[in-house]
């Protein structure tokens, strides 16, 4: 009897076990799908904020709460096989426009105070750090995106915007490599 008793105990043990697994995985394929996501920056267009081979989190649930806010670093999908992480600088109905490398939002200029010690590394080449364009409207549904490294950088100079339906989440912390944990807000 006590065999037949052990035996029990011991399937109801491994049963156990495998329900905790499978609730386990379950809850890490709904957070990895629904709520955050790690993401490795690609290239220099995000220097000095992001650095090449960063690994970071990006927060998927929050613009199911909200839209994209101009500031916001965002990750969204630009080719068929390929994310990219740029900065949101216009929203939905906003007027984008750079003259003298000075940012213009509906006419006013915005300050990026980010971009600072990308511009002193430009300024003894005598070049803007941000060529001219626009004015371009932000059609409604999309967003206008910018690299902080504006010399280089595939945004929406050359994309165009970006749906917000693209959009897969913003980018809220680095976490990799350790020595560069930090926020990205």
């Amino acid at each position: 009897m006590s065999e037949e008793k052990t035996s029990i105990t011991g399937r109801s043990e491994v049963w156990e076990w495998i329900k905790a697994l499978a609730i386990a995985i379950v809850f890490a394929f709904l957070i990895r799908t629904f709520l955050f996501a790690p993401f490795i920056v690609e290239g220099e267009s995000m220097e000095t904020t992001l650095h090449n081979n960063e690994k970071l989190v990006v927060n998927k649930a929050i613009y199911y709460l909200k839209e994209p806010q101009r500031g916001d670093i965002v990750v969204f999908h630009a080719e068929a096989d390929r994310d990219y992480i740029k900065r949101v600088i216009g929203v939905p109905g906003d007027t984008v426009e750079m003259r003298d490398d000075t940012l213009y939002i509906n006419g006013n200029p915005v300050p990026e105070p980010y971009l600072e010690e990308n511009k002193e590394k430009v300024k003894g080449a005598n070049e803007p750090l941000t060529e001219d364009f626009g004015p371009v409207t932000v059609p409604e549904g999309q967003i206008f995106v910018l690299g902080d490294n504006r010399q280089n950088s595939r945004d929406s100079r050359a994309l165009g915007s970006v749906d917000i339906e693209a959009v897969v989440g913003r980018a809220e912390f680095v976490f990799w490599p350790l020595s560069h944990i930090r926020w990205t807000r």
